[in-house]
């Protein structure tokens, strides 16, 4: 069967298609064929296209098993300037159009549809206990994540099965937050970021990655569904947690104005917002998680990195 993922050169995409490999025809979108097919492995097609048309990858829809567009520009890779938050809102909007465009024009549907949108869609909440049934929140990244989630209802109109991945703070060892997290605690001054009484929601790349195959193969699941683990922390115990597994003292904070000052509107939405999320939908499914405590995310993470 025929799995088509777009945004693969991604810390998500690049651990899903290592996943799927065996068991799937892979076809991987990528604006850099060549560094695509670096990652992808020998087993992948890979196809060029340009993040916002159907161009080049149109034919591959059809009778396809599924497509997962985890495509769009890193929102956490650099200031929030005017111009770089509308190519982070460009970036996404484009290329899920571009996926419902290509389901549109396909005579045999793809059986499902998946598409990257995260836990943002929330926006800061405090202490509130957040599932999928909760409102969307205020602020820019709730606005993206909207407006990508309204191509939705689009796909399912067409008769296709589409669901949404609500993805929270995803841990790794390669990419993402935790290298950043990881890095003070390494010289022995790590610690929590603001208050450190926020909310945290996360989720193991293993869980993540596990969990989007789920989702392509349970014919059952449709609309949003939060990717995070069933036992969000707040980040001074999540921080505290580090340094225990990292042989580390926590002990020093950095101050929420210091915060705002380096990193502008974003920290506010990324590193300062509060929100705890539950997996609701993927635990009434029937998913098990890998790591469902912080604990067993980091021990694993830094056993595999202290094994390399």
């Amino acid at each position: 069967m025929r799995v088509i993922v777009s945004g693969a050169t991604g810390f998500i995409g690049r651990a899903l298609c290592r996943e799927l490999d065996s068991d799937y025809e892979l076809v991987v979108l990528s604006r850099d064929a060549e560094r695509a097919a670096a990652i992808a492995g020998d087993h992948a097609k890979i196809v060029e296209w340009d993040a916002r048309s159907t161009s080049g990858w149109a034919g591959q829809v059809e009778g396809a098993h599924a497509i997962v567009n985890l495509a769009g520009e890193n929102v956490a890779s650099g200031r929030w300037t005017p111009a770089r938050k509308d190519a982070i809102l460009q970036s996404r909007t484009w290329a899920a159009n571009a996926v419902l465009d290509a389901v549109i024009g396909a005579r045999k549907k793809p059986a499902v549809v998946i598409l990257a949108s995260a836990i943002g869609f929330y926006g800061s909440r405090g202490d509130e206990i957040l599932d999928e049934n909760s409102a969307s929140g205020t602020g820019f990244l709730a606005e993206v994540c909207r407006r990508v989630e309204s191509v939705a209802a689009r796909i399912e109109a067409a008769g296709v099965r589409c669901a949404i991945l609500r993805t929270g703070v995803v841990l790794g060892d390669q990419a993402g937050a935790l290298p950043l997290l990881m890095r003070p605690f390494r010289l022995y001054v790590g610690g929590w970021i603001g208050s450190g009484k926020q909310w945290f929601s996360w989720i193991s790349l293993a869980d993540e990655v596990r969990a989007i195959r789920f989702l392509m193969e349970n014919r059952q699941l449709a609309g949003a569904v939060n990717l995070t683990a069933p036992n969000p922390v707040t980040m001074r115990e999540f921080c505290r947690t580090l340094g225990e597994v990292m042989h580390r003292p926590a002990w020093t904070a950095v101050p929420g104005f210091v915060v705002r000052r380096l990193f502008g509107e974003m920290a506010d939405e990324m590193l300062l917002s509060s929100q705890r999320v539950l997996p609701k939908r993927l635990t009434q499914a029937g998913f098990q998680f890998s790591h469902p405590r912080a604990i067993d995310a980091l021990r694993a993470i830094v056993a595999r990195e202290e094994a390399q």
